[in-house]
């Protein structure tokens, strides 16, 4: 897509509300597909100081195509906003699903284990760290796949360096973050490793009323695994969630592989997957593939942000 503009798309309800803006479904008149167009206020942006963050996100966004990944198709901007069209992922969230269901099965964690796995090592491949791994952060297509979205911590990192932001959710925290001893791509396996535990028990294993409690639990590292967890599943989040670098897989010498060849996935067929014709052991209740109302209901806003143009607009580029 190319020199694209609000006008080219017939908006309706909004699917969801972040820091600068929110996410609306929207119809490209031209051929009628539906998109999710996010859209960013610019003064609000400015004003907080996270343009390079904008801008990164959106850059980031621009390398990443892989099925288990919401993709990008295209960015724009005028006075008030900037925008970034990505596709539509129409079942909702996995955490709303989750909670429903209130814990998956084996087969069921197994599968969104696996989906995220391959996102991470396709983001991995291109030295992305995507940092903000939770439920509500994986999105669930009608055919029952799950995808990784909110690329907003995500951050490019080169191979042998390391970043030193706090991001991210508390129960999904990596010791090193919280250590500030600098983080790259082990991050991300350990928050497969918590959501592994998530999928399977319902709630992840550090858990505390207050913030720093959680983070005390995650030092301490002690996980308490139910009975009903399967052998081999707990020996991979053991794997996973180990706060030693030098032994967390994902992060050994085999990289990826140590997690995708692991026996917990010896009934996963990772070709069919990657073509979606493995069949999901779960599928989002939807009327049809255009069936929203697994979103919640948020109210709509007029709200108008102030217009930035010509010298103060950081986004000319756009």
């Amino acid at each position: 897509m190319s020199a694209l503009s609000l006008d080219d798309y017939a908006l309706e309800r909004t699917l969801g509300c972040g820091s600068f803006g929110r996410v609306k479904l929207g119809k490209f008149k031209k051929d009628g597909i539906y998109y999710a167009v996010k859209f960013m206020k610019k003064a609000e942006i400015i004003k907080l100081k996270q343009v390079d963050h904008i801008n990164g996100e959106r850059n980031l966004m621009a390398q990443i195509h892989h099925p288990f990944c919401v993709n990008m198709q295209g960015s724009f901007k005028d006075d008030r906003f900037v925008y970034i069209v990505m596709e539509i992922v129409a079942g909702g969230e996995l955490f709303t699903h989750l909670r429903q269901e209130r814990k998956f099965t084996d087969e069921q964690s197994k599968f969104y284990s696996a989906c995220t796995a391959e996102a991470f090592r396709h983001c991995h491949s291109l030295n992305i760290i995507h940092r903000d791994l939770k439920p509500e952060n994986l999105l669930m297509m009608p055919n029952g796949y799950s995808k990784l979205t909110d690329f907003g911590f995500a951050k490019v990192v080169e191979p042998g360096s390391r970043t030193y932001t706090l991001c991210g959710t508390p129960e999904y925290i990596a010791p090193e973050v919280l250590l500030n001893k600098g983080h790259s791509k082990p991050v991300d396996w350990w928050t497969l490793g918590i959501l592994t535990y998530e999928m399977v028990v319902g709630q992840p294993p550090f858990v505390d009323e207050d913030p720093m409690g959680i983070y005390q639990r995650i030092l301490a590292g002690k996980i308490f695994f139910t009975k009903y967890f399967d052998k081999d599943c707990r020996v991979l989040v053991k794997k996973l969630l180990t706060a030693d670098l030098s032994k967390r897989y994902g992060n050994l010498k085999a990289g990826a592989d140590d997690i995708i060849k692991h026996k917990w996935f010896a009934t996963i067929d990772w070709e069919k997957m990657l073509k979606y014709q493995a069949p999901a052991p779960f599928k989002p209740p939807m009327k049809d593939a255009m069936d929203f109302s697994n979103f919640e209901e948020v109210p709509e806003s007029n709200d108008l942000p102030p217009v930035v143009t010509g010298a103060n607009d950081p986004f000319a580029f756009w």
